[in-house]
């Protein structure tokens, strides 16, 4: 029989199970046992890891065409790619929690490993898919060590808003806390909600329960054209904002000091096309980019 890589990945079958989660319920926990990978076929989910100390900290937003716990197969014999507290036994490092509801696709690691190894579709899908994540990852550190935290904010939203994915953008993103924002962009609560009040009288975005994000927000953080000065100081702050060292482009460049942008610089370092699971031109623009909401009782961002 042909291999069929769209009806593996879509109907249950040996060492495949289809599972459906509530928001806020969990695939797995950090620490569990990881002896499974999942296909998110429907909705989204973010990775969290908790410190010794407590401290929890979300680390992805994953949306549906994407692998989660792939570090069930990170492992050779007893070695695995891991802690120290791995050593034992295949676990998470991360726990991955549905954001609103999802549908997903668990696979037994020993099924997924035979027929990766069997069916040359699966092994290119599923390499294309870590290039991707890897890609991401280091998108993801670019942002955080020269972009403005406004600019952080502006590319979590729209990468929430799903902006350069197949189809029409979602209207609106899912319930989040100013406190997770907080947390994905290196900043505090205050900040998001001055930034989120400051998008909306732009109007970058609108929100009547849900935040709702508009194109214009991705015009404007792709080319640094925001209309108020100062953005990133709060009102009531009296520490002045901090800029970038001017830097020196290279031979390829213009010779003109400036302010490094990452954003155009990993921009020029892609692809004009790529075939990468619906990864486009466009949601790599978002990806790179190296409550108006006010403070409100329940804890969501946008109300």
């Amino acid at each position: 029989m042909t291999f069929d890589l769209a009806i593996f990945l879509e109907q249950a079958g040996v060492g495949r199970q289809l599972v459906h989660l509530s928001p806020k319920q969990v695939f797995f926990s950090q620490g569990d046992s990881a002896d499974a990978i999942f296909y998110l076929r429907a909705g989204r989910a973010k990775l969290t890891v908790v410190s010794p100390e407590g401290k929890e900290a979300t680390i992805a937003l994953l949306s549906a065409g994407e692998f989660i716990g792939e570090e069930s197969l990170a492992s050779v014999g007893r070695l695995h790619l891991a802690t120290a507290a791995a050593i034992d036994g295949r676990l998470h490092l991360a726990t991955a929690a549905a954001i609103d509801a999802c549908t997903a696709l668990k696979i037994a690691r020993e099924e997924m490993i035979r027929v990766m190894h069997e069916e040359h579709s699966l092994s290119e899908m599923y390499l294309k898919f870590l290039l991707a994540r890897s890609m991401r990852t280091q998108a993801d550190l670019v942002d955080q060590l020269f972009n403005s935290s406004e600019r952080r904010l502006a590319r979590i939203l729209l990468l929430m808003a799903e902006y350069g994915e197949p189809g029409k953008p979602e209207p609106f993103i899912p319930p989040i806390t100013q406190e997770t924002l907080a947390e994905m962009i290196g900043t505090t609560r205050s900040r998001v909600s001055f930034f989120m009040n400051r998008f909306r009288k732009l109007g970058f975005i609108e929100y009547n329960g849900r935040i709702r994000v508009h194109k214009s927000l991705l015009n404007v953080v792709l080319h640094d054209q925001f209309s108020q000065p100062n953005p990133e100081r709060p009102h009531d702050s009296a520490t002045p904002r901090m800029r970038s060292k001017p830097v020196t482009r290279g031979k390829s460049g213009s010779g003109v000091a400036g302010n490094f942008n990452p954003v155009r610089g990993s921009l020029q370092a892609l692809p004009n096309q790529t075939d990468m699971s619906g990864v486009h031109r466009s949601k790599a623009a978002v990806i790179a980019l190296g409550s108006t909401l006010p403070r409100v009782d329940d804890g969501h961002a946008g109300g």
